[in-house]
């Protein structure tokens, strides 16, 4: 006997209840969050979600590891200042995002990871598959949650961008159970963000910030200190303004590059301070009277020995993260805010001053001390490779790198403008981060050349997207800094461990074969008077390269200051 066909269910107003299962409704939420593109990998716990992206207005990158989805919605986030998103499996899918998130972490990028989960009745139960994420990223997220309502998804993945995209930002991580994604319910209210104890704060407190400005034009030496958190809030050309009106010279973490423009202000550009930073730069915050931290957190790479970092300064310290307020450095006028809020207060007090004889001792020391190498040098000279790239693009590229002795190169030898340009791993360190970054910042930003300068060792770690790179046809260029070593091991190996170098030589393959094996354009550099060609011929390509170049395997980062050293005790390698 035929069975009668059920009523639908209407709701109070008469209209039938619309069901959608948790996977719709998380494809829904992602759209009105504005989401473009999303990285990631599928499996079995997360096809639900998979299966919905079927028919999709957002882009879907299928990487080749998670960690590459991890890292190019890194590098995704950090050329446009957008929201990165990844979406992969339970278990070792996961697991294998844990060093993105950590990277991201550490450099406070705003990425959201969603994560696919056995279903609820099965968590605890060691199922296939299974492993305890939100525990396992709870120390190198932002937030963690896994879902246990369906009716609460919509608002956690609001929320998810939400608390990753505002104050300090930073990873989010949501874990999505099979269950919750293939049950259905009635589609629930639009609800809005309710999060009573995340608060974070944008002003600064006005009596700060005015003291902030009498101690500034009262200051003889001045010296801004800047770093990402300039970049991360939009502050850069009200930083620009104050570093003009003041006449204040300007020295930029790894992760602040490009927050100050170092060719239309050269005169006050001092490029990175720190460990590997320019000897002018880390003179003058050893000899300042006043040094003004702007989104940056004293990390030991900059400081040296903290107990002579900057011994003449007065230290101002302007941040949105209250728990980074002196807790390396003690400070002695605390800002907490927003870096762009907060410079703009600061900018009308600002009172113009003649700081000649600064300006006029910091050149003596960019005169003395200047960025150098062997330009008569037979062999190619990496520091070479990055100037010739920086005159090819006319310092409008964005560089991606990895992590090793070319990431130093490319701080040091590109010259840096606009603020996102410059796109690394700084407190983690990540090897392996570069190439997928660079895909990442690519596909966000079609409109710049992007560039991979890479090591050898770092490339090795995460070449497999190059199969990603062609099948999404992303012109992204990737120019390997080939010294066939683990090059800044090497050098510690050398200065500090009597030249035994132990684990750090590289048999590697030819990076060009293995380019073309994959179905992008491979070159190859062994002779100083080919690189030139090989850069343009590189550029005019509409699409994945890989330029593989020999360069001087014994070359060293200078300066160095080494461990246990003040920023003055710089070893110059010669450079002087």
């Amino acid at each position: 006997m035929a069975s009668t066909p059920r009523a639908p269910v209407l709701a109070q107003d008469g209209a039938p209840t619309v069901h959608r299962s948790g996977a719709e409704l998380f494809h829904q939420t992602l759209i009105e969050q504005g989401v473009e593109i999303m990285f990631g990998y599928p499996g079995g716990a997360i096809l639900p979600t998979f299966d919905v992206f079927h028919e999709t207005p957002i882009r879907f990158v299928l990487t080749r590891h998670e960690q590459g989805a991890g890292h190019m919605a890194d590098g995704y986030a950090r050329a446009t200042g957008k929201v990165g998103v990844a979406v992969v499996t339970s278990g070792p899918g996961a697991t294998n995002l844990v060093t993105a998130l950590a990277t991201a972490h550490m450099d406070s990028i705003p990425i959201v990871a969603f994560t696919g989960q056995v279903a609820t009745a099965a968590i605890g139960n060691d199922a296939f598959q299974e492993a305890d994420v939100t525990g396992v990223t709870r120390p190198v997220t932002k937030h963690n949650v896994l879902v246990k309502r369906v009716e609460d998804l919509p608002r956690i993945v609001k929320e998810a961008f939400h608390i990753a995209s505002t104050g300090r930002p930073g990873p989010v991580l949501v874990d999505l159970p099979k269950d919750i994604q293939v049950t259905k319910i009635p589609v629930p209210a639009q609800n809005g963000i309710d999060l009573p104890g995340y608060k974070p704060r944008a002003k600064g407190n006005m009596r700060q910030v005015r003291m902030a400005a009498e101690v500034i034009n009262a200051s003889q030496r001045p010296v801004l200190y800047v770093g990402g958190g300039v970049i991360l809030s939009g502050a850069t050309d009200v930083l620009r303004e104050v570093a003009r009106k003041g006449t204040i010279p300007v020295t930029t973490t790894l992760m602040g590059m490009g927050a100050f423009d170092e060719v239309a202000d050269d005169t006050l550009a001092l490029h990175m301070l720190g460990m590997h930073g320019s000897a002018y730069a880390n003179y003058s915050v050893q000899n300042c009277d006043l040094l003004i931290a702007v989104g940056s957190r004293f990390d030991d790479r900059v400081t040296g020995r903290l107990e002579t970092f900057a011994p003449h300064a007065k230290i101002i310290h302007i941040d949105i993260d209250p728990s980074s307020i002196s807790k390396n450095v003690d400070v002695d006028i605390p800002v907490v805010g927003d870096a762009q809020a907060i410079l703009a207060e600061i900018l009308p007090l600002i009172e113009p001053r003649d700081r000649g004889p600064w300006l006029q001792q910091i050149a003596e020391w960019k005169r003395k001390y200047p960025l150098a190498f062997d330009r008569n040098s037979s062999r190619i000279k990496p520091q070479f490779v990055v100037e010739q790239l920086c005159e090819a693009t006319n310092s409008e590229a964005i560089v991606a790198t990895g992590v090793g002795q070319h990431q130093m190169w490319a701080a040091q030898f590109y010259r840096w403008r606009f603020p996102r340009q410059m796109i690394t791993s700084g407190g983690l360190g990540t090897m392996g981060f570069g190439f997928p970054a660079a895909i990442g910042a690519a596909l966000g930003r079609p409109d710049r050349p992007v560039i991979d300068i890479d090591g050898d060792g770092s490339f090795a770690m995460t070449l497999m997207e190059l199969s990603t790179a062609v099948q999404e046809n992303v012109p992204v260029k990737t120019v390997i800094l080939n010294n066939h070593f683990q090059g800044m091991v090497r050098q510690w190996q050398e200065l500090f461990y009597d030249r035994r170098y132990v684990a750090t030589r590289m048999q590697n393959p030819d990076f060009a074969e293995v380019a073309r094996a994959f179905g992008a354009t491979g070159l190859r550099v062994k002779a100083k008077d080919e690189l030139r060609d090989a850069i343009e011929q590189m550029l005019k390509v509409d699409g994945p390269v890989v330029l593989d170049v020999d360069v001087d395997p014994d070359e060293n980062v200078y300066p160095m200051v080494a461990t246990g050293k003040g920023l003055h005790e710089m070893a110059m390698g010669g450079l002087s």
